[in-house]
């Protein structure tokens, strides 16, 4: 007998992302089948959902080497089973194909190693670093992930607060967002940062109310942390074998929640190797389509494009991040934040140089996505795709704008006229919805 949670896990995997369409409908005729052709899995006496126009709804299907090879009623599937065919009574539960992502960022590595601080008061935050410190040499970075500040009830979070638990440790709470992290004073004091330092043009020191560094630090600003401090001391060995193991239980998480196939927003080359182990192991058991950031001119100059790879892991586009985050007010907008009228949103990127890697990707025939979620950087990432397409026309390039959140008539007009896919997060609404209150009400 299967939980639902492990029925789902087990049928995502085997339906791999695909619906049912153009597989053979069972009726009358020869079911027998000899050990070469009896199906490796019979599904029976469910509610399946194929995504065919010829046969919207069924009671079964069977499947051989992870591939649909028909759909029916009960009996018909039954009438295939062979002596080595694994059976599940699905007890009228509804099945669909595996779900697609379309934006990603799987590692694995966080949940098997870091801090998770998805909590809600600021006590448990710091409960939570303090048994990781505890653990950890001092001087060595603790890291927490999957932090939202404005799911904390007790908040804001403050530098101090993780002073008070970490004094000898640097500490990086990592918002769930990716655009934004919390330091304690340790990590500002082996980076160099003080409260009279000024911010960067692609980035923000938040103060509090005194002018002291409140933690918060955004974009592009983080990138002073990342030379400073000590980290794991693992062999090129040991990292190769913690990325392997991240993303076999990444994959494991993934299809237990029905996601067959996921686009993977911004891949280095360690990712790229953990994806090649995962697969090599028969540990990946979602299919991979990978977007790339540090490898892209590598293998552009080995002749590598879009495309290559096979239906488990795949080299889709280059990702390059151009403005900041809906979910934690950096959105780069051509209004400002409700409330603050000198903040407009943070842009990573010029217009000139979105237009610099738009067209060398472009004519190398990669698919770009570029991270856009304020309607300036929309009007910028856009600039770029017109221009490349009026001067060296693609079929069906297929460029696309992550996020693409804040919208208005004339920019939808000119995503259409330039083919251009949105990939929206569609559980924002679900998880962010109330931070929609910093935009103001003309923007909802």
């Amino acid at each position: 007998m299967y939980s639902r949670k492990e029925f789902l896990g087990l049928s995502a995997v085997l339906a791999g992302g695909v619906g049912c369409a153009g597989f053979p409908e069972l009726g009358n005729q020869d079911t027998t089948r000899d050990h070469g052709t009896q199906p490796d899995l019979a599904v029976v006496n469910g509610r399946v959902y194929t995504v065919d126009d010829g046969l919207p709804q069924a009671e079964a299907f069977a499947v051989k080497n992870g591939r649909f090879t028909a759909v029916g009623s009960s009996d018909d599937i039954r009438n295939m089973v062979g002596t080595n065919t694994e059976v599940i009574d699905a007890e009228g539960m509804t099945i669909t194909p595996g779900f697609i992502d379309t934006h990603c960022h799987p590692t694995g590595v966080n949940e098997l190693y870091g801090v998770n601080t998805n909590l809600t008061t600021v006590a448990e935050i710091q409960a939570a670093i303090r048994a990781k410190v505890q653990e950890t040499p001092p001087g060595y970075w603790v890291n927490g992930f999957m932090f939202d500040d404005t799911k904390v009830v007790d908040g804001p979070l403050h530098r101090t607060h993780l002073d008070v638990v970490a004094p000898e440790h640097p500490v990086n709470v990592a918002h769930r967002g990716g655009h934004t992290n919390w330091y304690n004073s340790k990590a500002f004091e082996l980076a160099g940062i003080s409260r009279d330092t000024p911010d960067p043009e692609d980035g923000r020191f938040q103060r509090d109310a005194e002018g002291n560094l409140s933690g918060m630090v955004a974009e592009n600003a983080r990138q002073v942390f990342n030379s400073v401090g000590r980290r794991d001391t693992l062999t090129d060995e040991q990292q190769r074998d913690r990325a392997r193991e991240g993303m076999a239980h990444i994959s494991t998480l993934l299809t237990a929640a029905g996601l067959t196939t996921v686009h993977d927003a911004g891949a280095n080359r360690s990712k790229l190797v953990a994806y090649q182990d995962a697969y090599a192991a028969g540990l990946l058991r979602h299919r991979a389509y990978i977007m790339v950031r540090g490898p892209y001119e590598e293998l552009r100059n080995a002749g590598v494009s879009s495309g290559f790879g096979d239906e488990w892991v795949r080299i889709g586009g280059v990702k390059y991040t151009a403005d900041g985050s809906a979910s934690e007010r950096t959105m780069r907008m051509s209004t400002p934040f409700e409330g603050r009228p000198d903040d407009y949103g943070i842009l990573t990127m010029s217009q000139e140089e979105i237009h610099e890697v738009v067209e060398d990707a472009h004519r190398h025939n990669w698919q770009i996505g570029i991270h856009a979620n304020g309607d300036v950087t929309i009007d910028m990432v856009l600039n770029a795709y017109e221009r490349v397409l009026e001067r060296w026309p693609r079929p069906d390039p297929r460029h696309r704008i992550e996020h693409c959140t804040l919208v208005n008539a004339a920019l939808i007009q000119r995503i259409k006229n330039t083919g251009t896919i949105p990939t929206p997060f569609w559980t924002y609404v679900h998880f962010h919805g109330e931070k929609w209150n910093n935009y103001g009400a003309e923007k909802l």
